[in-house]
């Protein structure tokens, strides 16, 4: 008895296990940011399951799941500029596929669709844009490729249903020749910014002076001019206040009480004024002279 309750229990079992089996393959988990592709006995359905739990035929019907969320895929490539220089180029390019054309991709492409369909486009844009600018203009123009790689990606990928959403351009790189001759061009263009910064300055200072030269000459030449109008103007007002009577006021008042002494012309006699002046003044006595005159010098006569 005992040992056929343990095989019941034992089939009992195997029926739960089994019918958990089969009904766990009934279901299925689309998981967030995903769609499911439905592949019956190998055939692609048309439409895609959304988001969520759903059911399907269990042993006959398998679910792709297919990420639709935006993803990253990174590009190291090269191509050559309109110069014909080598660019290596490293790009990040953000794309989602459309939840619409999930199955259709898979269907037609796989699930390798990243290398299958978007890389290959990638290099083929890129070298499209790269041989419309010349190697330098290529790193002073990086937000004109960017975007023009994103409109020509979206331009041969929308149909098939990707869509790229961004292009960042991670790093152009160029020959070892090439990025001297850049640096040394650099290096030109400086020395002659400065040379030329140097220049004018020069010729600004030398405007300045020559500026305050001329300002302070146009100074000087007004003072002059003033100071000349101011002592003419004095000269006239002193003309115009002179009177004969004030001129001889002033020669009176400005005389130290001394006569002047008149001399002759060379070799002839000296005369002294005081002398003459003490002869009329003493007594009439021609010998004996005044007694300012006595300690005159000698004058030979003429």
């Amino acid at each position: 008895m005992s040992r056929i309750f343990n095989k019941k229990v034992i089939a009992a079992v195997l029926i739960i296990i089994v019918v958990a089996a089969v009904a766990i393959s009934c279901l299925t988990i689309v998981p967030p940011g995903h769609t499911g592709v439905v592949v019956t006995l190998g055939k692609v359905e048309e439409g895609v399951l959304q988001e969520g739990l759903h059911f399907k035929l269990p042993f006959v019907q398998s679910v792709v799941m297919i990420d639709n969320r935006i993803t990253k895929l990174e590009v190291n490539t090269e191509a050559f500029s309109s110069d014909l220089q080598t660019v290596q180029t490293t790009l990040a390019i953000n794309y989602r596929v459309d939840t619409a054309k999930s199955y259709s991709i898979y269907k037609n492409i796989g699930g390798d669709y990243e290398t299958v369909l978007v890389t290959p486009a990638v290099n083929e844009v890129l070298k499209a844009i790269a041989a419309q600018y010349t190697a330098e203009q290529s790193v002073t123009n990086r937000a004109l490729i960017s975007d023009g790689l994103v409109d020509g990606l979206n331009e041969k990928l929308n149909d098939i249903g990707l869509f790229v959403t961004d292009v960042n351009i991670i790093n152009f790189d160029f020959s070892e020749a090439f990025i001297t001759a850049i640096e040394e061009k650099q290096v030109a263009q400086q020395q002659l910014l400065k040379a030329e910064t140097e220049k004018q300055t020069a010729i600004t200072n030398a405007e300045a002076e020559a500026e305050a030269l001329k300002v302070k000459a146009q100074a000087e030449a007004d003072a002059l001019q003033i100071k000349a109008a101011a002592e003419a103007e004095a000269n006239r007002a002193i003309s115009e206040s002179l009177t004969e009577d004030l001129i001889n006021y002033h020669t009176v008042e400005k005389w130290n009480g001394e006569l002047p002494v008149v001399s002759g012309s060379s070799g002839g006699t000296f005369l002294d004024i005081n002398d003459i002046a003490g002869l009329k003044s003493g007594s009439g006595n021609t010998d004996t002279p005044a007694p300012e005159a006595q300690n005159a010098p000698a004058y030979p006569a003429e």
